[in-house]
């Protein structure tokens, strides 16, 4: 009798999201899945701790009349489903049964199944198609006066209670302001005479993916990005164009929308690779999609794996080209204490800490990283039903920064710094590390 291995000993490997096979749409098929899965997640109970989708299954559990996940009606499987925002963590940091493991767990994916299967029954609310339709949204309210009333509106109860209403967007949520003049306008006509020397693979030509959050709706670490690199003697350049790199889709269920994104980014970035350019993004989703998730959607497109293998998160290139002595390290300032946050959709990456590492280089500096989900995934934190879910998530964030004394905070996802930010609640504001590493220059 063969035995089964109680956990892996060998690193997670991914497989291909077979998203075009018409059983990835079966109801049935995906609910025998899910009974499959979720059995062996009851049996296991490792990842309670890190989202409400393992607790949500859980109750539904232990609340059944059998007390087995055959007590518990698939119906409301669904309300796993709704918790889980895709942040990774419980495949590559909790689950002992990922593949190589006989059992082939892939919770986030099959969760991502049972959202495109919801996606294609019709079963998805106005408002979650207007909060992950992120470059229509941004080029209305990105308009000068839309802006402003709309950055205005967003602050006053009033309007507040009337978007809870129409929209069930939570009341006290923190909602991103916009911008009228976005980072593409702010560095379009820049010039760049910087020579670039290769190092450690990469290039010393960075193509940056300006992301719909960072074009339209804070700008500013873009420039600070431009700043600290161009400080570094790399030469940089914006993306020709963009589309939304497709995660808010992804996320959604919407993988024809994803698809979409895809027929417009990828040809673009390939292009650029072609022409000696490495890649980036200052979202980690954003890195995480073009890095993992399409390669794993289209794993026979060459210009995907192209543009994957070229795809960098900033402080990974910059601990690259570190170690071939081609980082400056002439500091101005020490920062003092950083509570530094991890960003899920960073970590997954399987980099290493590159953030902790870089911003550990400058004096007088010490980092203090914080290794928990946010719980603001873009969307759920302020959607009415899942914003409590979304602040205790972030709770235990909150405490660490609070108990660090730290001058300063923040995170690599900009919106799980605000998410701190709405925790905290005492008038602090977060600061992306590429705004600290450039505090820490002085330019």
């Amino acid at each position: 009798m063969a035995s089964i291995r109680e956990g892996n000993l060998e690193a997670p490997t991914r497989h291909p999201l077979d998203w075009k096979n018409p059983d990835f749409y079966n109801e049935d098929s995906l609910f025998k899945e899910m009974e499959r899965v979720f059995n062996i997640c009851h049996g296991c109970r490792r990842c309670v701790s890190l989202c409400q989708a393992f607790p949500t299954l859980f109750d539904l559990v232990d609340e059944s009349s059998t007390l087995e996940i055959d007590g518990v009606e698939k119906k409301d499987y669904w309300n796993v489903v709704g918790h889980c925002y895709l942040c990774d963590l419980c495949y590559m940091t909790k689950c002992p049964y990922v593949p190589p493991h006989e059992w082939n767990v892939d919770f986030p994916h099959l969760m991502l199944r049972a959202k495109a299967v919801k996606y294609q029954r019709g079963e998805v609310k106005l408002r979650d198609r207007i909060l992950t339709s992120t470059d229509a949204v941004g080029q209305i309210a990105g308009i000068p006066v839309v802006a402003q009333i709309v950055n205005a509106a967003n602050k006053t109860k009033a309007a507040r209670k009337l978007l809870a209403k129409v929209l069930e967007v939570h009341p006290d949520a923190k909602l991103p302001e916009y911008t009228s003049k976005p980072l593409r306008k702010r560095i379009k006509n820049r010039p760049d005479e910087t020579t670039p020397e290769p190092a450690a693979g990469t290039t010393g030509k960075l193509a940056l993916f300006a992301t719909c959050y960072m074009n339209r709706n804070e700008p500013g670490p873009g420039e600070d990005f431009f700043a600290v690199f161009e400080h570094n003697g790399i030469a940089l350049r914006l993306t020709p164009s963009e589309k939304c790199c497709g995660m808010p889709k992804l996320e959604l269920g919407n993988l024809e929308a994803v698809e979409a994104a895809k027929k417009h980014n990828i040809p673009v970035l390939a292009q650029l690779v072609d022409e000696g350019w490495d890649l980036t993004a200052l979202i980690p989703s954003c890195v995480l999609m073009f890095k993992q998730e399409l390669p794993l959607m289209y794993p026979n497109d060459p210009d995907v794996a192209k543009v994957r293998d070229a795809f960098y998160d900033p402080f990974e290139y910059l601990m690259l080209r570190h170690r071939e002595g081609k980082l400056k390290t002439d500091f101005k300032t020490g920062l003092g204490k950083i509570a530094y946050h991890a960003a899920c959709h960073q970590r997954v990456q399987n980099i290493g800490p590159k953030t902790k590492e870089t911003l550990s280089l400058i004096p007088d500096t010490t980092v203090e990283i914080i290794e928990r989900c946010s719980g603001h995934d873009g969307t759920y934190a302020v959607k009415t039903e899942y914003h409590p879910s979304a602040m205790k998530i972030v709770k235990p964030v909150v405490e660490r920064v609070q108990k660090s004394a730290a001058q300063h905070y923040g995170s690599d996802c900009a919106m799980a710094g605000h998410h701190i930010e709405n925790g905290l609640a005492d008038g602090r504001k977060p600061e992306h590390p590429i705004t600290l590493l450039r505090l820490a220059y002085g330019i």
